[in-house]
């Protein structure tokens, strides 16, 4: 190696962003390990590189010891022998002798270049990792590249700038197409480290996919004007999204749709023809579950503070309306609400049964209050930390928008290694 060779490595811890030092350090390394591998393994060696010229040279180290204590001249030497090389050596210094190979530049242009290869690999997925990790719980735009099946089950490869995202089965939206060559928007779920490429896991499915999407498309909402609230989504069919303006000029619901409709309509052609429903988020419980059934009209709400269920009562031509196709109106809205919701039609709801409900319903919400009251006073007299009161509400709040999860997160960890079948889309 020369210095054409140093030169060629600066510019590529410049354009590569390499640690120059760390470069050559695991040169050398690499470099010592080489040389017990071709001409033995048996002596301790050093080698040294100079960074200016490229120079390198081995020496052999061994260790100045007592006549009666050599056991192997390997990596030993007597004192008097390494006086006569140095009369100031004295017992436990070590003595380096150059034993550099008349071949061995050969061998160390082969190392250093496999070393130098692997740094700028390990260097572009390093990149590439810090540049996803900003971009997780975020949109970005991919072409799919590839889409491959396992165990029946259909796997979209996505090319995103420099990295490849993973569309799981469980993460697409049910009886999308996803053709080759396709450009779409996907979100971040998750950035992971592995031996090889980072594992950048993305969604069409998540309901962080339509927040982001409504985040584009509203400025009230990228201002801050109008907040989501929270969400409910069954990918493909309907989602359900709950908002709120804290400006009352400004009305949250007519904001999100947009002239005619011109806002929602982008975001449901992104969505593949997917209903939103957008409601106003009330801290009024009643008033929230009333408006998270819509479109169905509702006659009564009667909420329990104690388990957070509520009986609504809506008109007996609305609850099909109200229930929706396989319960999908009444789930989503649960989902909305974080609440439990039973709906009846008044036919079976007689005043004899309102009655008895307000009489339960009085009990409950007064034990829920006395329990909150119990809580603020404990709080007060600093018995438990907030984080410790919040922790049921933040986990309820995480599940209400869990995905159910399939067996693909058993070998999520194989997937860039993906050996299946490539299937013609």
């Amino acid at each position: 190696m020369n210095t054409e060779f140093i030169q060629a490595l600066g510019e590529l811890v410049k354009e590569k962003g390499i640690d120059r030092d760390v470069l050559l350090e695991t040169i050398e390394q690499a470099l010592t390990s080489a040389y017990k591998k071709n001409f033995g393994s048996a002596q301790n060696v050093r080698v040294d590189m100079n960074k200016e010229t490229g120079d390198i040279k081995v020496y052999s180290q061994r260790t100045v010891v007592d006549e009666s204590d050599l056991y192997d001249t390997f990596l030993e030497i007597e004192l008097d022998e390494a006086r006569k090389v140095n009369p100031n050596y004295e017992i436990g210094d070590v003595l380096e002798f150059e034993v550099t190979p008349k071949d061995f530049g050969r061998i160390a242009a082969q190392t250093a270049k496999q070393i130098v290869v692997q740094k700028i690999r390990e260097s572009e997925r390093e990149m590439t990792y810090n540049e996803f990790v900003e971009k997780q719980d975020e949109l970005v735009t991919g072409e799919i590249s590839r889409v491959t099946v396992r165990d029946g089950k259909k796997i979209v490869y996505v090319q995103i700038g420099k990295g490849e995202g993973i569309l799981l089965h469980s993460e697409q939206i049910p009886g999308e197409e996803y053709k080759i060559g396709k450009t779409m928007k996907f979100y971040v779920v998750e950035v992971n480290k592995t031996n090889k490429n980072p594992q950048i896991i993305i969604s069409r499915a998540h309901f962080g996919l339509v927040k982001r999407l409504f985040e584009m498309e509203v400025p009230e909402i990228q201002d801050g004007i109008v907040q989501i609230k929270s969400m409910s989504r069954e990918a493909g069919s309907r989602t359900k999204m709950a908002v709120r303006s804290v400006d009352s000029k400004i009305d949250p619901i007519g904001a999100c749709v947009g002239t005619q409709g011109s806002r929602v309509r982008n975001i449901v052609n992104e969505l593949g023809d997917e209903k939103i429903d957008i409601v106003k988020y009330s801290d009024d419980m009643a008033e929230f579950i009333e408006a998270s059934l819509s479109p169905s009209k509702v006659t009564k709400v009667f909420v329990n503070n104690k388990d957070k269920s509520a009986v609504v009562i809506v008109p007996d031509f609305q609850l099909s309306l109200a229930i929706g196709k396989e319960g999908q109106n009444a789930r989503l809205a649960a989902r909305l609400t974080n609440w439990k919701i039973d709906i009846k039609p008044e036919s079976d709801f007689s005043e004899e049964d309102e009655r008895l409900l307000l009489e339960k319903l009085e009990i409950d919400n007064l034990a829920a209050e006395n329990a909150a009251d119990d809580i603020e006073e404990d709080l007060l007299e600093g018995e438990f930390s907030d984080e410790e009161i919040d922790f049921e509400a933040d986990d309820s709040l995480n599940n209400d928008f869990v995905e159910d999860e399939s067996d693909e997160e058993m070998y999520i960890e194989d997937l860039t290694d993906e050996k299946a079948e490539t299937e013609n889309i």
